[in-house]
């Protein structure tokens, strides 16, 4: 790929993607006074960014053509590939680099980066890991695997989004990867929460009320994670403290008091199964975290 030095002046990029995020991206990039075109499937979108300097091209593979540095941010791989995959498309993007901050699986990312690499498309994964508001702020954090070398040739571009930027590796599903695990962790907390409000709620607790010991309990978790971290690198699975048949029994009565009340316990009752299949298997007096381990037997 272009391995020539950049000036201030010489910045340029194609954002492909108008949605919320798409929109932060590419107006980021011209808050930090990069050229910018952009490109979207639904027409209209752009307006406002091309009110703000930046070029709104007719085609994909005219946006492509346009700069050296490609960021695509869409839904998933079904419409990035839909996109990138284009004849037009992908003969354009041949000697330039993509970036693709799309969220999808590692097996996608790795998919897509044999196809870049058979068509002379230099190739780099990504994942936004904070919201929309953050992109341009220090707030903001992205990860990033490929080829460093490609990495660090473009990473004056992307300081332009502004926050934090970690290179994971040249493994080119690493970010996706990580960008897996991290939501994961993220959508089963939001969806204890929304069954805990429903809960309490049925209890006669309002959300408002619940919300300064929901702070409480999660302050308790980011300690747990670093001590749950080492048990599961060392093999070491204590329950001094907490054991598992401890919490599967604070699960059941979760269980109980939400479906005495018609609210489906679904999510709760696969955690709590997921425990009695640990203490089944022997590990009873483990430290919870021995769910991970079990889970990750083959």
């Amino acid at each position: 790929m272009r391995s020539r030095g950049m000036s201030v002046d010489e910045k340029s990029v194609t954002v492909l993607g108008l949605g919320p995020m798409g929109r932060s991206l590419a107006g980021a990039f011209l808050d930090a006074g990069v050229r910018t075109t952009i490109w979207n499937r639904t027409p209209g979108r752009g307006q406002a960014l091309v009110e703000r300097g930046a070029v709104a091209a007719e085609s994909a593979e005219e946006a492509v053509a346009t700069s050296d540095l490609t960021v695509v941010c869409v839904v998933n791989y079904d419409a990035s590939d839909a996109i990138l995959r284009q004849e037009a498309v992908t003969a354009a993007l041949k000697g330039h680099t993509a970036v693709n901050l799309t969220a999808d699986t590692p097996d996608r990312a790795r998919d897509a980066a044999d196809w870049a690499a058979a068509h002379g498309i230099g190739y780099l994964d990504g994942a936004i890991m904070t919201p929309a508001t953050t992109i341009g702020t220090p707030a903001g954090v992205f990860i990033h695997s490929g080829p460093k070398e490609l990495y660090q040739q473009h990473r004056p571009v992307l300081d332009a989004l502004g926050g934090t930027h970690t290179h994971l590796g040249e493994e080119i599903g690493r970010a996706a990867a990580y960008d897996i695990a991290l939501l994961d962790i993220f959508w089963t907390a939001m969806a204890g929460y929304a069954h805990a409000l429903a809960v309490a709620r049925a209890e006669g607790v309002t959300a408002r009320e619940l919300v300064p010991f929901a702070k409480g309990i999660g302050a308790i978790i980011p300690p747990l994670f670093e001590q749950f971290a080492e048990d599961l690198e060392h093999g070491t699975y204590s329950g001094e403290i907490n054991p598992v048949t401890s919490a599967a029994s604070s699960m059941a009565h979760i269980v109980h008091a939400s479906e005495a009340h018609g609210i489906d316990a679904g999510v709760m009752r696969a955690a709590e199964g997921l425990a009695r299949r640990t203490i089944g298997l022997g590990h009873g007096t483990d430290g919870f975290i021995r769910i991970a381990e079990v889970l990750g037997r083959r």
